[in-house]
């Protein structure tokens, strides 16, 4: 029985890896289902076990190093490995860096997008090589494009990718794949649960969203990219086109990511 670790499972993308996961491999996969909402984990929990799966709710908040490694701890403490452990916590935020008066906030959301993912796999580490398992980065299209008034947000997600792309390197000789996703606009509240310029919640979106991803399909991508143990997984096909026109034609990418924005919200 393989066991995976999914963080942000209580809503959006992760709930959805997670309850396709249990479709797909029933009694065969053990989920570890980590967030900080207890009540709403114990409720995909529930729809992953009508699937036959088990599962473990563990309620963490990845922006505490000691809530991560207690984490780790716990699915070991239960299933005794760990097979594939899925980064998809995270927060969104939308401000131009002009208005921003207080940057704490952008401290907070690089301890929620980035060290949460690092404190997790640094602790997942030994259990993974013994497995010769899988970990999974959830980034953002924002990790390979820069958007306006998306600053916080590009930075913790590029820094994901440089990350997790050194860290592909040093767990070739393990066997241990690493597969990092890339997400255009997917249909979840994501965006409206992000922070303004003030460190509130935004609670709404400031991207266009009128052909967001459906979250099931984006889940199986994901789960395609790291059953196929893929390097990448970019969504979209502007999302791909975008990455590589930036390298000839860079003013193009920006004017398009500037298109991305609804227009009560460009600078």
């Amino acid at each position: 029985m393989k066991t995976i670790i999914i963080t942000g499972a209580s809503d959006g993308i992760g709930a959805e890896l997670a309850r396709q996961l249990a479709r797909r491999h029933g009694a065969g996969v053990a989920l570890v289902l980590a967030a900080r909402n207890a009540a709403m984990l114990e409720q995909v929990a529930a729809q992953c076990a009508a699937s036959g799966a088990q599962t473990l709710v563990a309620p963490t908040d990845v922006s505490v190093q000691a809530q991560c490694v207690a984490l780790i701890g716990a699915c070991v403490a239960r299933f005794g490995r760990i097979d594939a452990l899925v980064n998809n916590a995270g927060r969104s935020a939308h401000a131009l860096f002009e208005e921003v008066k207080d940057l704490a906030w952008y401290e907070e959301l690089m301890r929620i997008n980035l060290w949460g993912s690092v404190w997790c796999t640094h602790a997942a580490l030994p259990y993974l090589k013994q497995a010769r398992g899988g970990i999974v980065a959830v980034s953002s299209l924002a990790g390979l494009v820069g958007v306006p008034g998306r600053t916080a947000y590009s930075a913790t997600k590029f820094a994901m990718g440089g990350f997790f792309e050194a860290l592909r390197i040093e767990m070739k000789p393990y066997g241990v794949s690493v597969t990092t996703a890339y997400p255009g606009v997917v249909a979840t509240q994501i965006r409206h649960r992000g922070f303004n310029a003030a460190g509130g919640a935004l609670g709404s979106s400031s991207l266009k969203e009128d052909h967001a991803m459906p979250v099931e399909e984006c889940a199986g991508l994901i789960l395609d990219g790291m059953e196929a143990r893929r390097r990448e997984v970019v969504m979209s096909t502007k999302g791909k086109l975008g990455r590589w026109l930036k390298l000839i034609a860079p003013g193009l990418v920006e004017n398009m990511a500037l298109a991305a924005l609804k227009d009560d919200v460009k600078p």
